[in-house]
């Protein structure tokens, strides 16, 4: 598809109109084939940026890396930094108004750019837009709980709950991803959580309802499998958003609901596993929101 027909609020002149943006460590087999799903893309306008997190399994040895490919950029960071930090490191690196992630152990349907970009063409005003996605947990397919199922539009009282947006069917403008502050690097988890509550607060997500991503699920280094505890780290980013004041009076009432919610749970958490201290913690939250 010729970039022509895209308004010229979606490009730079002479630049590629998107920037694909894969943080990857220490998976180098599974990145090849994230690598290769770009490649593959119907849609040929874009720049992909791949920021190392300081690997050690000679992920810089690909033979991709080893050819001259203008639109293709390989970035390695000298310390392990975390996945916030290679996705933010890859943003300012962009050359581009229009952003994509892509998680180096998810693959991408070869028309995934192209019809965002037609939907985004179609839609001018939306900022941000997700698509659907098929789920592989051990190498098997499984269907997505209900609870998971993607929809469009204003959304934040659902991103309360869970995380509804998977960060590598997500399509946004570059200069909202900057406004809204970029992934929070102090996070361990749940980033991604982190910047969509930013970004729903504001912003109603598009839905492209097609099912364009392939999320790999099941191997031991993913974060879901790997951290204890994720509402910590939701409660955390909940109760910076309800401090800087930003939400609307119904959006503050719903993010204390789910505040006090999800406080009890961690509390009972800890409280089962016999961390007195853990427990009190949260249980002050949950009073004090309550």
């Amino acid at each position: 598809m010729l970039r022509r027909n895209y308004p010229k609020e979606l490009y730079f002149i002479n630049m590629p109109l998107i920037s694909v943006i894969i943080p990857t460590y220490n998976r180098k087999i599974l990145l090849n084939n994230a690598i290769n799903s770009v490649i593959r893309q119907t849609f040929p306008d874009y720049e992909l940026i791949i920021v190392d997190d300081c690997s050690d399994d000679k992920t810089c040895e690909l033979e991709i890396f080893k050819e001259i490919l203008p639109n293709i950029k390989y970035i390695q960071l000298k310390d392990h930094l975390g996945v916030s930090a290679a996705r933010n490191t890859g943003v300012k690196l962009s050359n581009c108004q229009w952003i994509s992630f892509l998680d180096s152990d998810d693959i991408w349907n070869k028309n995934k750019l192209r019809k965002q970009a037609d939907w985004h063409k179609s839609n001018t005003g939306c900022r941000i837009s997700q698509t659907d996605e098929i789920w592989v947990r051990n190498n098997v397919r499984v269907n997505p709980p209900a609870t998971h199922k993607k929809i469009d539009g204003f959304q934040f009282r659902e991103n309360l709950d869970r995380c509804m947006i998977t960060p590598s069917s997500v399509m946004m403008e570059k200069k909202l991803f900057i406004e809204a502050g970029g992934f929070n690097e102090s996070l361990p988890a749940c980033e991604d959580y982190d910047l969509w509550l930013r970004i729903t607060s504001k912003y109603p997500v598009g839905l492209i309802n097609e099912p364009l991503l392939t999320r790999y699920g099941g191997h031991p280094d993913q974060l879901s499998a790997s951290v204890f505890g994720l509402d910590r780290f939701r409660i955390r980013s909940i109760l910076d958003l309800v401090k800087k004041n930003g939400l609307s009076p119904d959006q503050k009432k719903q993010a204390l609901m789910v505040l006090v919610k999800k406080s009890l749970i961690v509390a009972n958490g800890y409280k089962k596993r016999g961390y007195v201290d853990k427990y009190e913690q949260y249980r002050k939250i949950a009073q004090a929101y309550s």
